[in-house]
């Protein structure tokens, strides 16, 4: 099941907040319930303008540990991670955001969209949700947002999960490739049978097929009265990389504290020896890599995701 909680983050943004938790084997919802990513909402609550919501009421777990809060990538929305919320609701309260401009978060058309905003965020709902002190899992964009919030508030943050994200500058030729890249988009698609063909085999960047890359993005999509289109602003998500496209982040990743895993796929776009020097930078760094995974690698390969996340997330957050 799912839970939704909106909170405010920076400026009054509304946010969604999902909590991911399975009901107990051989039990079933008692009311009528929606599905959203693959798994069932029990509950909606909604945020006045100005008022914080009460946390949804989580199961009672046997000596539950901390909290972990889960930090989607550009584009992607809380429910790209619900497979490894279900095995994180396990031990933990695992609870998603989408963050703004993403999923069923509000998408203020004047931003901002900046490191400051969505770092920011990550705080108000640590905040209203009662999760602190928390393990933050991050993907891409929210890595870096999970890194910057756990130098900033290290009372807030007990470890780190930093998956596919460079701490290097990468500059204007790759926002200018993104940009090219978001008018090669062929919109609006005809159905979402389309969208997997298109993002998971016929996407001019692609080297090889990848059936896990076309349903991703048919999670991101939503039927219009002319076809299937992105539930985000394209020139929204190229506001929210310019601050990280064009900055380098070391010298706040050497504030991270706490124990950080910094884990990539093989073929994803964090290479090995910037990975490794992450690692090294780090004062309490740690270094994975998932086989046959590319930047997708929770959501290509949730196996191998699992056997290199879980160890060190039960190792960091052993201790009281």
């Amino acid at each position: 099941m799912v839970r939704r909680t909106d909170v405010l983050g920076a400026g009054g943004v509304r946010l969604a907040a999902w909590e991911f938790a399975d009901p107990p084997e051989g039990s079933r919802p008692g009311r009528a319930a929606a599905a959203v990513g693959g798994q069932t909402v029990e509950a909606v609550r909604t945020a006045l303008p100005g008022q914080r919501t009460a946390a949804p009421t989580a199961p009672r777990i046997a000596e539950r540990e901390p909290s972990v809060l889960l930090l989607h990538g550009l584009m992607g929305r809380a429910s790209h991670w619900a497979q490894t919320a279900r095995w994180l609701a396990e031990r933990h309260r695992a609870v998603a955001l989408d963050q703004r401009g993403h999923g069923r978060s509000e998408k203020p058309s004047e931003g901002p969209y900046d490191r400051e905003a969505f770092v920011s965020d990550a705080e108000a709902a640590l905040d209203q949700l009662g999760l602190g002190p928390v393990a933050l899992v991050g993907h891409a964009m929210g890595a870096l947002t999970a890194w910057q919030l756990a130098a900033r508030r290290p009372d807030l943050v007990r470890a780190v999960v930093i998956s596919d994200m460079r701490a290097s500058a990468l500059g204007e030729p790759s926002q200018r490739a993104w940009r090219d890249w978001f008018r090669s988009w062929p919109l609006p698609f005809g159905s979402l049978d389309e969208v997997q063909r298109w993002f998971g085999e016929e996407d001019p960047v692609l080297e090889r097929p990848s059936p896990a890359r076309g349903r991703f993005y048919s999670e991101v999509m939503v039927e219009r009265s002319d076809g299937w289109r992105p539930v985000f602003s394209r020139s929204q998500m190229l506001l929210a990389r310019e601050p990280w496209v064009y900055d380098a982040h070391w010298e706040e990743l050497a504030q991270v504290r706490c124990p950080a895993l910094v884990v990539r796929g093989l073929d994803g776009e964090l290479g090995r020896a910037e990975a490794q020097e992450m690692v090294r930078v780090l004062p309490r760094g740690h270094y994975a890599e998932v086989e046959d995974a590319g930047h997708l690698l929770h959501y290509d390969q949730p196996g191998g995701w699992r056997a290199a996340v879980e160890p060190f997330l039960q190792e960091a957050l052993e201790a009281p």
